[in-house]
């Protein structure tokens, strides 16, 4: 296990720097600067301000410094908060997306894995029909719809709960619903499409077969197998939550890592979409790596020899 892990992590490596590199050049492509919208300020000011930043070296050469001080852990400082480095933004926001998106994440699983359950178990029954009907619309409706019309009937019509910002519970219950809504539809229907092929399979007949209650049946043999696709989309789906809510938090108005990086990306603060993007990454590569390491726990055929 030891051994595939140091090679799935050394396996990583060629992928981060292909997205740093890809990552680096789009950002210098786009159109206007991080000091466009300055224009009140004397030329002097401006290419002061630019070759402060190295930012009148070739492009080879600012990315092979760029790279330099990424090897040292330092993702620069940020353009337009000048009083912070992309590092200390990064931290400020991530622990507010991972409290937002992990409860998300939470309550997508258990509502997810149990509609899916129970409309396996009633194929074809009005049950699964209408549990179906409800995943395809948490589906076909994105979030950035979802959240403004939470918005508009709980909060301004009803008056339950606030519109946005950040602070109390009450602040994180919008929010929390929005991003899980989408999740708990796409769970529910891996779940309930693999449980209904494991639901056929062998040894759950013979489980049957024993007399072991339904119950039993299900909650120890059929879920765990039919857990394997929802692990494989848990990877790259609890990152997306976890930092990628970056509609959801500029809705709402919540200081999360998201937020960063839209108001980053607005203002071509290059060091912090950049940094912000490496961390994303790499929390792919991180999470992808974790799934893969529940598969053996789950499914005894797999090995990593």
């Amino acid at each position: 296990m030891l051994r595939y892990i140091i090679k799935r992590l050394l396996g990583a490596i060629p992928t981060l720097f292909i997205i740093i590199t890809i990552s680096f050049f789009m950002m210098r492509l786009a159109p206007g600067g991080p000091f466009s919208r300055d224009r009140n300020l004397p030329p002097e000011i401006e290419a002061n301000m630019i070759k402060a930043y190295h930012m009148d070296e070739p492009l080879w050469l600012q990315f092979l410094r760029y790279l330099g001080n990424l090897l040292q852990g330092d993702f620069g400082p940020s353009f337009k908060y000048k009083d912070f480095s992309v590092s200390e933004l990064i931290g400020g926001g991530f622990p507010v997306s991972l409290m937002l998106g992990g409860i998300a994440i939470l309550l997508a699983l258990g509502i997810g894995i149990a509609a899916g359950t129970m409309a396996a178990l009633r194929q074809n029954s009005r049950t699964d029909y209408a549990t179906m009907g409800f995943a395809m619309v948490g589906i076909a409706i994105p979030n950035f719809v979802i959240a403004p019309m939470l918005t508009l009937f709980i909060s301004l019509k009803l008056g339950w709960l606030p519109v946005g910002s950040w602070g109390s519970a009450k602040h994180m219950v919008l929010p929390i619903i929005a991003l899980a809504l989408p999740q708990i539809a796409a769970i529910a229907r891996l779940t309930r499409g693999s449980m209904i092929e494991v639901l056929r399979s062998n040894f759950v007949r013979t489980a049957r077969s024993k007399g072991l209650p339904e119950q039993v049946t299900v909650a120890r043999h059929a879920l765990k197998a039919a857990m394997l696709p929802v692990v494989s989309y848990l990877g790259p789906a609890v990152a997306g939550v976890i930092t990628g809510s970056v509609i959801i938090e500029q809705i709402f108005g919540i200081p999360g890592i998201g937020r960063y990086f839209v108001q980053a990306a607005l203002n071509r603060d290059y060091t912090l979409v950049m940094g912000v993007t490496i961390f994303y990454g790499v929390l792919i590569i991180m999470l992808n790596l974790a799934a893969d390491i529940i598969y053996g726990f789950l499914d005894p055929k797999i090995r990593y020899d």
